[in-house]
């Protein structure tokens, strides 16, 4: 880990504790397919990846029939899922640090981008960052690693070896190394240690508090 200047934070589970709002969306969608789903905790594997991955390989969805159910999923979360969440403990702290630090703060989540600006404004976080990118809701740009392209054009690539991802789950570090950038893996999210070291995690961060020593 070296000095870097441009911190790409993941939103659900590394920001904001998104899990009751993806998983009632999650419910939602299922009910209306058909599917009565008791196991809550099942589905707290949503949290994070992209929801036509996990339709896919928790339900044996065909790619099309996924992507009929993120319709569904947005039925609910557009209305009341979104604002199911809450900001983690310390994180705005954190956050203030790291700015009147110099940091350029970013946010790259696999969440349509209209959302993550939307909870970002509600929880008044949008004020730490200078970019916020997410996913299309036309489904073009999903993986985590399409995101990060986008934060990279926009930053300009003579910046790359100033940047670092913050996530909680594999698909940020798999996507930040597509880059060749390091991930710093968070365990107060919803990957484990053993998930975030087999993808590469270049440092584990076992708490919110832990983010500026390991970041600054």
């Amino acid at each position: 880990m070296g000095n870097y200047n441009y911190i790409l934070f993941d939103l659900d589970g590394t920001l904001t504790d998104s899990a009751e709002g993806i998983i009632n969306s999650v419910l939602y969608a299922l009910h209306k397919n058909g599917i009565d789903e008791q196991d809550r905790e099942k589905l707290t594997a949503f949290v994070g990846p992209p929801l036509g991955e996990s339709f896919q390989k928790y339900y044996g969805m065909a790619p099309e029939e996924a992507v009929r159910m993120i319709g569904v999923y947005r039925e609910y979360f557009s209305t009341k899922g979104w604002c199911e969440n809450r900001v983690y403990d310390g994180i705005p702290e954190v956050l203030e640090q790291l700015q009147r630090a110099g940091k350029h703060l970013v946010v790259a989540t696999s969440k349509p981008e209209v959302f993550a600006v939307k909870i970002m404004e509600h929880f008044g976080l949008e004020k730490y960052f200078e970019i916020i990118r997410g996913s299309s809701l036309d489904g073009k740009i999903s993986k985590k690693g399409q995101v990060i392209q986008c934060v990279i054009d926009q930053i300009g690539e003579e910046h790359l070896g100033e940047m670092v991802m913050v996530g909680d789950r594999e698909h940020d570090v798999i996507g930040a190394r597509e880059h060749g950038l390091p991930c710093v893996g968070v365990l107060y999210g919803y990957g484990s240690r053993e998930e975030l070291e087999s993808a590469g995690a270049a440092r584990i961060c076992p708490d919110v508090e832990s983010l500026i020593s390991i970041l600054c």
